[in-house]
């Protein structure tokens, strides 16, 4: 009776959000059946959003808390982040929490320390040989080998959820996360369509998912040529940097440019997809595909390749089960979650079951070969005209709603609510990163040291997605 089943991008009366007295929250929450999403305050308010183990339904409820209330961590430690940042952002303490760290804020965050004279600490980052984001990882190693692996973000935070609030924006939305810039800029894009009650005609719906996969497709090619590169076989990663760029100059051909920016307005897209590019698409896609499978069968069955990715890395389906790891990584590791289930329930969910680097790399294999069938299902539909009326925003007032997407990383989720003059009161984004990092973390224990960049690069978290 304390929840209440929500639709994907459908947004509710606010008030008619379920207050649940904190014990039943508490097991709400804690249930074994259900997983959640996204866990959060507003003033003294907790909300949990939550969905079943089939991941085909979405829930919401909510409690009073003060300024404390008793940890849930110890009896589900995927809610292990969230309480953390709850604790950071809002001044409110999970009473027993078992590892209370600062979240984004670097000031005061002590590092696990060892009184083992055999161990020794490696510092690496926050600003790294490469030109990649500012993330600090702190290893505790006896040896060669990793016993423990502490990640310290928050070196870029940009304050996004205020700033959408004050300017719902379509050009900041896509720019919060680069490699995402069509997950964030749809997810964006719906949550204000639906409050605004603004229609998407079906070809830009078509455009926007085609969009999608294209994003999710160049990424899942260049990071298999990634791994490749990083085990040194180079053959590998040449030729999938080069399939990559097909990939994303697809999405160039259809916007002017290789991210997507620009392409997703409300009400629709900026760019049509016509008959003369559509047939084009599908020759892009047959060559992706052709390289794609010849790569991915001498790679995969390379001895020297699989001496490294093998039984590198290990995440167990338990493991990432508890601590609620998503999207990609945790299909390789056997669970099966996709935030699509929520759009279509019959949705074919691809998985391997080891959680390895092996499988990690595999299962972007995987997905790429899906992506491309998601195209191709979809170019024959690309019929008639996009919509080119430019919608003007005007918020529903008192209103709560969700949007959930499958990012090429896994579920990113947009929540938002309004006020009862039909502004945004808050707006709360949670990236696939934000469950996966610590997945990371786990990954590399007992395994060498020097297996961290290929272990790293087989999950490609996301440090802009995680420090907003």
């Amino acid at each position: 009776m304390y929840l209440l089943e929500l639709k994907n991008r459908k947004s509710i009366d606010i008030n008619l959000i379920p207050s649940a007295p904190f014990d039943e929250f508490e097991k709400i929450v804690c249930a074994e059946n259900y997983r959640v999403i996204s866990l959060f305050a507003q003033e003294n308010l907790l909300y949990a959003i939550l969905t079943e183990e089939t991941n085909t339904k979405l829930f919401v409820s909510s409690t009073a808390v003060g300024d404390a209330y008793p940890s849930f961590t110890l009896k589900k430690p995927a809610l292990h982040l969230f309480e953390r940042e709850i604790f950071e952002k809002n001044n409110i303490t999970p009473i027993g929490h078992p590892f209370l760290k600062p979240v984004r804020e670097q000031k005061d965050y002590e590092f696990l320390k060892s009184s083992d004279l055999q161990t020794h600490e490696v510092a690496v980052g926050p600003v790294h040989a490469g030109i990649i984001e500012p993330g600090h990882f702190r290893f505790l190693c006896n040896g060669e080998r990793v016993n423990h692996l502490e990640i310290m973000l928050g070196y870029q935070k940009r304050g996004v959820e205020k700033m959408l609030c004050k300017k719902p924006s379509i050009t900041l939305a896509e720019s919060i996360c680069g490699d995402s810039t069509v997950a964030y800029a749809k997810t964006f894009a719906e949550i204000i369509e639906d409050l605004s009650n603004i229609e998407v005609d079906e070809k830009s719906k078509n455009i926007r998912i085609i969009a999608l996969e294209l994003e999710r497709l160049g990424i899942h090619l260049g990071d298999i040529g990634a791994i490749a590169g990083d085990v040194a076989y180079q053959i590998g990663a040449n030729v999938l940097a080069v399939t990559r760029t097909l990939a994303i100059n697809t999405t160039l051909d259809i916007c002017g440019n290789r991210f997507g920016k620009g392409l997703i307005k409300f009400g629709g897209v900026n760019y049509d997809i016509n008959i003369v590019l559509v047939k084009q698409i599908q020759l892009v896609l047959d060559e992706i595909k052709e390289r794609l499978n010849v790569m991915a069968d001498a790679m995969f069955s390379n001895a020297t390749v699989l001496s490294r990715l093998e039984n590198t890395g290990c995440v167990t389906k338990k493991r990432a089960k508890e601590i609620g790891m998503v999207g990609m990584a945790a299909r390789a590791s056997g669970l099966q979650i996709d935030s699509r289930r929520l759009d279509d329930e019959n949705f074919t969910i691809k998985s391997m079951k080891n959680g390895d680097v092996y499988s990690r790399a595999y299962q972007r294999y995987l997905e790429a070969l899906q992506s491309i069938e998601i195209i191709e299902n979809l170019l024959p539909k690309l019929t008639g005209e996009i919509s080119k009326e430019r919608k003007n925003i005007n918020l529903k007032p008192n209103s709560f709603v969700v949007a959930i997407n499958e990012s090429w990383r896994g579920e990113l989720c947009h929540c938002c609510a309004t006020d009862e003059n039909g502004y945004l009161k808050f707006y709360k984004i949670k990236d696939a990163s934000f469950n996966n990092w610590f997945g990371l973390a786990l990954a590399v224990r007992n395994n060498q040291i020097s297996d961290f960049p290929v272990c790293n690069k087989s999950f490609d978290l996301s440090y802009c997605g995680f420090d907003l």
